[in-house]
């Protein structure tokens, strides 16, 4: 479109392009020759190459201060473009990925030239992706994920409204943010006349710029509510493991990472975050790793942060991996088409699938392997502390469990390159190799 194409040399022209780029804040993108697309590049104006990411990841899977993060990223590079005279035409958190656990803006072409006295046209979009599922933890105490997850355009003012807490009228931000647009989503807004007002209005530059710096200084500040520690945030220093068994697993592990140097390791379980550390003190360049546990991804994620690791922690519940969403079912892809890399751990994991959840072993272990024809599997036998607490308040129903049938699964699907025994309760880490 003229219109399209008019607004993209307008904002390449005003530099911003290259000034977030060599920040770190917007991906790379180069001008190609629109023969690359073949057919397709026929009715093409511009066509751009960017640099493959590593991993596609969605707000959904996001720890609370991974959101945060991207939510900041998005108000600098908004605050930017202004100062070009550039604006947003969206506000939408898919346009943000993660390079470990730093977060970079995707979409170059929603940039468009600003004209002075318009709204933020993407404040609502802004509010129900970011603010709204941060929120809803840091005030109510609940996990954005699994309401994300199914309501992929975010958490509507009208209904995070109904369960914040009464108190939370008190704050000005809350206030105008949530309940008075909630109120103005019921009434006024619905009618044509009002519509046609609001339109009418300006906002001036000054008072847009004042609006992201606001929205910016109070995020910054949000934090899970007090009272939120989870069950398992403490498990890396609290856990069934001697010193010695401990360090045992770790050689192990180093020892394997070192063999196979992947690109991109997978840590299933990754808790926060000791393993991936690991992997990528001995030769892997990313990690993403895995966890149910809100308290020990957002200790994860902060970790990665304060010492600088490429390692980005994603909620998952294993049992219900994120599937294909949106239309078609071809929007967001389902985590088994993304979780494919060189490596893949899964320790102190396969007992609570299967014990806690009934998954066949079978099914688990076929999983686990498909992820990477390279990986480290840490089998928990019954005798084990951890497995007996798992079964004290059900029948132990699961006979194929145990070390024989796991090795026998395993080698019907892989090679057993080595295995060593690092507790005295039976724990086994198993190193496999899927040619």
């Amino acid at each position: 479109m003229p219109m399209a194409v008019d607004d993209f040399n307008f904002v390449r022209s005003s530099g911003l392009i290259d000034q977030l780029v060599t920040k770190g804040d917007l991906v790379a993108e180069t001008v190609v020759a629109k023969k690359v697309l073949g057919e397709q590049g026929d009715d093409a104006s511009i066509v751009l190459e960017h640099p493959r990411l590593p991993f596609i990841s969605y707000p959904y899977e996001w720890s609370f201060p991974a959101l945060k993060e991207a939510a900041l990223l998005h108000l600098d590079v908004q605050q930017a473009a202004l100062k070009k005279n550039v604006t947003l035409t969206d506000a939408t958190a898919y346009n943000v990925q993660f390079i470990g656990a730093r977060p970079i803006f995707i979409d170059s072409l929603s940039f468009c030239q600003y004209t002075d006295g318009e709204y933020w046209v993407g404040h609502r979009q802004f509010c129900e992706q970011f603010i709204n599922p941060l929120l809803l933890r840091s005030s109510a105490g609940i996990a954005h994920n699994a309401w994300y997850r199914g309501a992929l355009e975010g958490i509507t003012a009208e209904d995070l409204s109904k369960v914040l807490p009464w108190r939370s009228r008190l704050s000005w931000n809350i206030l105008t943010n949530v309940y008075l647009q909630a109120r103005l989503q019921k009434s006024s807004f619905v009618s044509g006349h009002a519509i046609e007002k609001a339109k009418a209005k300006r906002l001036p530059r000054i008072g847009f710029e004042q609006i992201l710096h606001g929205l910016r200084r109070w995020i910054s500040k949000l934090e899970p509510k007090a009272d939120d520690k989870s069950v398992w945030q403490d498990y890396a220093q609290d856990n069934s493991y001697a010193e010695e068994e401990a360090s045992n697993k770790k050689k192990f592990v180093a020892e394997f990472v070192n063999s196979v140097q992947p690109a991109l390791l997978l840590d299933v379980g990754c808790n926060t975050g000791d393993y991936s550390a690991l992997a990528l003190a001995n030769g892997a360049k990313l990690a993403i790793g895995f966890d149910f546990d809100h308290g020990a991804l957002d200790y994860a994620y902060r970790r990665a942060v304060r010492e600088s690791l490429n390692f980005l922690p994603l909620h998952l519940d294993a049992a219900n991996p994120s599937p294909s969403q949106g239309w078609l079912q071809s929007e967001r892809r389902g985590l088994q088409e993304r979780a494919h890399g060189d490596a893949v751990l899964a320790l102190a994991l396969i007992h609570h699938l299967a014990i806690a959840k009934n998954i066949p072993l079978d099914q688990l272990i076929e999983w686990l392997v498909g992820m990477a024809r390279h990986g480290v599997i840490e089998f928990v036998p019954k005798s084990d502390p951890m497995v007996q607490r798992l079964l004290q308040m059900r029948d132990d129903l699961f006979d194929d469990y145990d070390a024989s049938n796991f090795e026998n699964v395993l080698s019907a699907h892989t090679r057993i390159v080595k295995s060593a025994q690092i507790s005295t309760s039976g724990r086994t880490l198993y190193w496999f190799d899927r040619s």
